[in-house]
C-alpha cells in the first residue's frame, strides 16, 4: 500500500530585493521621462497579478499619456501658453502621479500575499511529508522515547472458551389450553332410613317382649 501523494511545493516568489529593484527602475523611468512612460509601471503590475482592472488602467494611462503627448505636440513654439499645452501637462503629471502611488501600491500588496501564502503552504508540505504514511507505524525519535513515558502492562485474566452447545431441534412451542370448568357435583339428600328396617326392628321388638312374658308366665306357674 502506497501513503499519501505529497502535493507539488509552490513556487516561490522573487526576492525583496530584486523586487524593491525593480519598482525603483520603473518609478524612475516613468519620472524621468516626466510621465511619457508612466504606463511601463502598469504593464507590468498587469502582466504580474493578470488582472482585467489592471489591465483596464493601463489602457486608460496609455491613452492619457498620448493625449498629453498630443497635446504638447500641438503647441506652437517652444513654449507652453495655450490652453491645449497646459490640459497636456496636467495629464501627463496627474497620470505619473497616480500611476505611481497605484503601482507601488498593488506591486507591494501582491507579492505580500503571495509570499504568505507560499509560506503556508511550505509549512503544510511539510508536515505532510513528516506525518508517517497509510498502513506503517511512526518511527518513535529519541527525543520522543526519552520524553515519553510508557505504562507498564497490566495483567489480564485468561479467557476460557466457552463451550458451545449443539442446538436443540426446532419443535412448535406447545400453547397451553385453558382448564374447562367443571360443574360443582351437586350434594345428595340426606337419606332417611327405610322404612322396611323399621319395621323389623319394631317386630324383633315385639318377639323379644312376646318371649319375656312367655318366660315370666311359666317362672310363675311352677
Amino acid at each position: 500500500m502506497q501513503g499519501h501523494g505529497y502535493g507539488q511545493p509552490v513556487k516561490q516568489p522573487p526576492h525583496t530585493a530584486w523586487l524593491v529593484l525593480l519598482r525603483v527602475l520603473f518609478v524612475a523611468l516613468g519620472i524621468l521621462t516626466i510621465g511619457f512612460l508612466a504606463w511601463a509601471m502598469l504593464l507590468r503590475l498587469a502582466a504580474v497579478t493578470r488582472r482585467s482592472l489592471d489591465w483596464g488602467l493601463f489602457v486608460a494611462v496609455l491613452a492619457a499619456d498620448i493625449l498629453g503627448i498630443v497635446l504638447l505636440a500641438a503647441e506652437p513654439g517652444d513654449d507652453i501658453h495655450t490652453a491645449g499645452g497646459y490640459t497636456g501637462i496636467l495629464l501627463l503629471l496627474g497620470a505619473l502621479v497616480a500611476t505611481t502611488g497605484y503601482y507601488l501600491a498593488a506591486d507591494i500588496r501582491h507579492f505580500l500575499v503571495r509570499q504568505q501564502a507560499y509560506r503556508a503552504q511550505q509549512q503544510a508540505y511539510q508536515a505532510q511529508r513528516q506525518a508517517p504514511a497509510y498502513g506503517y507505524p511512526a518511527v518513535a525519535t529519541p527525543y520522543t522515547a526519552a520524553t515519553v513515558p510508557t505504562m507498564p502492562a497490566t495483567p489480564t485474566a485468561p479467557v476460557h472458551p466457552v463451550p458451545v452447545h449443539p442446538a436443540a431441534p426446532h419443535n412448535p412451542p406447545v400453547v397451553p389450553h385453558p382448564p374447562v370448568p367443571r360443574p360443582p357435583l351437586a350434594t345428595p339428600p340426606p337419606q332417611r332410613p327405610a322404612p322396611a328396617r323399621i319395621d323389623q326392628v319394631r317386630a324383633e321388638l315385639d318377639e323379644l317382649s312376646d318371649y319375656l312374658r312367655r318366660h315370666d308366665g311359666q317362672e310363675g306357674g311352677r
